[in-house]
């Protein structure tokens, strides 16, 4: 190890904007200071090894997960798709008094969204593979509560539906009410279609 080495502030200057072009954000490069993750990067740089990325494929046909006391019914299924962030958008409803809304008509704007757009609304299996794999969500996701509209679930109490939130430690599920209120830190995870 070169126990000169020093980072004067045109090297940190590049290293931030190769950063910024490659769209990686402070907790990736967090995540890169951690630990041994430069080391294992190192090899890389210096053509001693290869990445390999890892393609992941969602099965948004198969059966969400189903917590115990509650029933699907409604389950939008897109088939099986090779994970493309670039595809997953959020969509905040729009808000009909005060600036929220109720869920089924909430609910209902996406359907219609569905109907004259290339989108389709996000079912429960994206929220689990997130949840997998929370490394992939991304950080301005972070303050919201994700919905996920493509599975509804119901119980002796009512429907709802499952969203993503981050408890300030790590990312969690929580439940919406479609008799509840949704507004614009509730926005529709769904897939561009296109």
């Amino acid at each position: 190890m070169d126990k000169g080495f020093t980072l004067d502030v045109g090297q940190a200057n590049k290293i931030k904007l190769a950063a910024r072009r490659a769209g990686a954000t402070e907790n990736d490069i967090t995540r890169l200071c951690r630990g041994k993750m430069l080391a294992k990067i190192l090899p890389v740089l210096r053509g001693l090894a290869a990445v390999n990325i890892i393609e992941h494929c969602i099965n948004f046909d198969a059966s969400p997960t189903v917590p115990e006391g509650f029933e699907v019914v409604e389950h939008i299924k897109a088939g099986q798709l090779k994970f493309d962030s670039t595809k997953i958008i959020l969509m905040t409803p729009k808000t009909e008094f005060n600036g929220v809304i109720f869920g089924k008509p909430y609910q209902d704007q996406i359907k219609e969204l569905s109907k004259r757009r290339k989108i389709i609304a996000c079912n429960a299996n994206l929220l689990d593979f997130y949840l997998a794999n929370p490394l992939i969500i991304p950080d301005e996701w972070k303050g919201k509560s994700i919905v996920f509209w493509g599975t509804i679930y119901e119980n002796w109490s009512g429907r709802y539906v499952r969203c993503l939130v981050w408890n300030g430690k790590r990312w969690v599920e929580t439940w919406g009410c479609l008799d509840g209120w949704f507004g614009k830190k509730t926005p529709a995870a769904v897939l561009v279609n296109e």
